[in-house]
């Protein structure tokens, strides 16, 4: 199966979930939701550490943990929560890799980051977007991993935020070993268009903040050009 086929697998999962989440709901619950959802749509197995749906809200988003580590809590989703969602579907050898943060306001899902009351929440989101429009702009099949991360931690710290990964990188190349993923991150000086495949996954939170924020597609060059899955 191709690497569009299975992200697809992924962002339906997720329109899924952001159709169904509700407060009241446990993230045991939507975990469950998005990995049965996944294996009807054709997923057969999980590619990071067995888990298909790594799910946290509130105070746990500005949390960043590896997968080994992870364990899904038993938290209750509030009417006024932040809920981030980070999927990892596998057909045979081939990987997806998608993740979105959703806001709850007044109990429902707020479609568009323009909308949302709270401040935080909206400047997190909209950076979410503005950090993805920028990769867009500054990439260029001579870009390496190492001019990306320390391009975009920049303009992180410019807008006031933080980068939270416990790692300190931005994403990963997406192989078919878990193990031969190379990074996003200080040193690595081979160029983006090497890998074929990556995420660009920033991890964002305001200093000190109980929230964090996160959305990741997968990229690759399409004739020269870089473009999402």
């Amino acid at each position: 199966m191709e690497y569009v086929e299975v992200q697809r697998i992924a962002k339906r999962a997720m329109q899924r979930a952001r159709a169904e989440i509700r407060p009241g709901m446990r993230l045991t619950g939507i975990r469950q939701l998005c990995e049965d959802e996944m294996r009807r749509l054709g997923a057969n197995s999980f590619w990071y550490y067995g888990v298909g749906a790594f799910c946290f809200a509130g105070d746990e988003t500005a949390v960043s943990v590896s997968g080994r580590q992870y364990h899904t809590s038993d938290r209750v989703i509030a009417a006024d929560d932040v809920v981030t969602i980070d999927l990892s579907p596998q057909v045979g050898d081939t990987w997806g890799d998608f993740a979105r943060t959703i806001v709850l306001e007044g109990g429902r899902v707020v479609e568009n980051p323009a909308d949302i009351a709270r401040g935080e929440w909206k400047s997190g989101q909209l950076l979410e977007e503005r950090l993805h429009a920028e990769l867009l702009r500054f990439v260029t099949t001579d870009t390496t991993f190492h001019q990306l991360y320390a391009h975009m931690n920049a303009v992180i710290r410019e807008a006031g935020f933080v980068n939270l990964d416990f790692l300190g990188n931005l994403g990963h190349s997406i192989v078919r070993s878990r193990d031969a993923r190379v990074y996003i991150e200080r040193g690595n000086h081979a160029r983006l268009a090497e890998a074929g495949l990556f995420t660009f996954e920033p991890h964002i939170g305001l200093p000190g903040s109980a929230y964090g924020f996160k959305r990741e597609d997968i990229y690759r060059f399409e004739a020269g050009r870089l473009a999402a899955l």
